[in-house]
């Protein structure tokens, strides 16, 4: 059966058609939607991990239980997961196991640009780059083989445009994979003696794969006219060169990134007059090459930061622009912001109204860093803002702990925040933590987590009572509060920044798009008693304007929070 799915969805049919059984996840655009897709089949047992160690820890017990596994994490998750990933590459599986990295490109969602085939090539471990969405569903399949057949786990590179992209996939049916029986092998226990010797299946393991790579189908020469030139290029680097070039030019597709094959290369090589390799960001393919003592073009003639199009492709070969239609005018931009009756609005505007020095962290909240709230000093990754601010304060002192906040989401708390907090308790760190619950995991689009008392699938969890649990973990002082209560959240903040202790802000209040959520009626201006002094814009509120020197609300978006009425001096915002 023949269907349009984007990469992600092709990647879940894989997996399911390849008899995969156990899936953990941590949601990160762009690989989300693997994880909820791969959920809606019953076969599949699926689950949000509280982050991606544990859900590669969690894949990889299953896999020594018999059942061939799976997790999805987006590159920055990897980072998280590389600690467990590199021990599990010598230990080997049993059942197959799949790790699924989806890579930023341009950094449509993401805080860097890192590119994931640096890890496969630490790990030792294999890397399959599918180009498009059928081959995100065959590679799939193909990683679960490969996985059993050299016993170890298998990186699946994805890419926001793959991921994200359609095409046409083919479908077939479920296959039905027998438990594979767990036998004790203490060999699997990673002391000094026995890591030496997996060390040595590993490079043996690489060997075997660089034997395959140059004689498999996933890493094919594609024949061209004009043999001037020739590139070497994967996943949607492929796309562009073949959309620019057709069947102009000799082409050898990578579909197997790491290990990569010597004589394919090499005879390739031999065959063109000019060598081109074609990768977005790193020159890993490039380096390769180079090594083996080739003459190739890449990173002189192809950028290595961003995301590659036709048109970069084209310009970077010394093509002209085609004659096409083009927009003149300039088009303004659009920053992004916090919806209309984003709970977080008001706790920035307190945090900017007080002067703090705000310790950022990863998720939708990081939108208050924009204007005109201007409230965050930085972010690093998730949970850096908790062990973060804490070095700060215990670098400064009173200097800075009676002015610095370090804010998480409620997810990213259960992520990473709670080792950042055991330190400041530990280790008698005056400082102040605001966890902001909006009782989803709101940035990656509204996925359940530990908090909020629902599983992958909405049906009733157990829940992480996050004030018992600062409590537990030794904060004394813990409080809740409504942040769309300008007042009471301005009370909290001074009380415990002053505190000569830890303590803990929880600013409760659901995400305004969660679809259970109900809003008060939109606010509606008295232009007699509204004087234009733009106060109500303050807080940066998308449905909030001035026309004709008039506050002007916008009903399509306003949820009656009230937060801009509590600007007004004049009472001209009223529910």
């Amino acid at each position: 059966m023949r269907e349009l799915m984007i990469g992600n969805k092709a990647v879940a049919r894989g997996m399911y058609e390849a008899g995969c059984e156990f899936i953990s996840s941590y949601p990160g655009t762009p690989s989300t939607e693997i994880t909820e897709e791969a959920v809606k089949y019953d076969e599949i047992y699926c689950e949000w991990a509280p982050n991606e160690k544990v859900a590669l820890e969690a894949a990889h017990g299953a896999s020594l239980a018999g059942k061939r596994s799976a997790c999805a994490m987006k590159h920055v998750g990897l980072n998280v997961a590389a600690d467990p990933m590199f021990s599990i590459s010598y230990i080997g599986v049993d059942a197959g196991l799949v790790i699924c990295v989806a890579d930023d490109p341009g950094m449509h969602s993401s805080q860097n640009e890192q590119d994931s085939r640096h890890y496969a090539i630490a790990a030792k471990l294999p890397m399959l780059e599918p180009s498009d969405s059928s081959e995100s569903l065959e590679f799939t399949k193909l990683a679960f083989e490969l996985s059993e057949k050299y016993h170890t786990p298998v990186l699946l590179k994805m890419c926001m445009r793959i991921s994200h992209s359609r095409s046409v996939v083919e479908t077939s049916d479920r296959i039905k994979k027998e438990t594979i029986p767990y036998v004790k092998d203490q060999s699997r226990v990673m002391l000094p003696a026995q890591a030496r010797k997996a060390h040595v299946r590993v490079e043996q393991r690489l060997k075997d794969m660089t034997e395959l790579a140059e004689s498999a189908s996933f890493n094919r020469m594609e024949e061209g006219s004009d043999r001037s030139v020739g590139f070497i290029t994967s996943s949607t680097a492929y796309q562009y060169v073949k959309e620019v070039f057709g069947d102009k030019h000799p082409v050898l597709k990578i579909g197997m990134v790491n290990p990569l094959p010597v004589k394919k290369i090499r005879d390739f090589a031999s065959s063109v007059e000019k060598l081109y390799v074609v990768e977005e960001l790193d020159p890993i393919i490039e380096n390769h090459c180079k090594a083996l003592g080739l003459e190739v073009h890449g990173k002189d003639t192809f950028p290595i930061i961003g995301e590659f199009s036709q048109e970069i492709v084209r310009k970077s070969m010394g093509g002209a622009d085609p004659e096409t239609d083009r927009i003149e005018d300039a088009i303004p931009g659009r920053p992004p912001v916090m919806c209309a009756g984003c709970p977080h609005r008001g706790l920035f505007y307190v945090l900017k109204k007080n002067k703090c020095m705000v310790y950022g962290d990863i998720g939708c909240y990081t939108l208050g860093s924009f204007a005109p709230l201007n409230a965050m000093d930085l972010n690093v990754c998730m949970g850096a803002s908790l062990s973060g601010m804490h070095g700060f304060n215990k670098a400064l002192g009173k200097e800075s702990q009676n002015k610095t906040v370090g804010v998480i989401g409620d997810s990213t708390f259960v992520h990473s925040g709670m080792t950042g907090l055991a330190d400041i308790v530990y280790n008698d760190s005056a400082s102040t933590v605001i966890i902001l619950d909006n009782s989803i995991t709101g940035m990656t689009g509204h996925q359940q987590n530990p908090t909020t008392g629902y599983n992958i699938k909405g049906d009733p969890a157990a829940k992480i009572d996050l004030e018992a649990l600062c409590k537990a973990m030794g904060v004394r002082r813990v409080r809740v509060v409504d942040p769309y209560d300008i007042e009471e959240t301005d009370k909290a903040v001074k009380e415990e920044l002053a505190a000569d202790e830890p303590s803990v802000i929880i600013t409760r209040r659901p995400c305004a798009l969660l679809k259970g959520v109900k809003h008060s009626a939109p606010l509606t201006v008295d232009t007699e008693k509204c004087v234009g002094c733009k106060a109500c814009m303050q807080v940066g509120c998308p449905a909030v304007s001035v026309v004709d020197g008039k506050a002007h609300i916008d009903r399509t978006q306003c949820v009656g929070c009230n937060v801009c009425s509590q600007m007004c001096k004049f009472g001209a915002l009223k529910a």
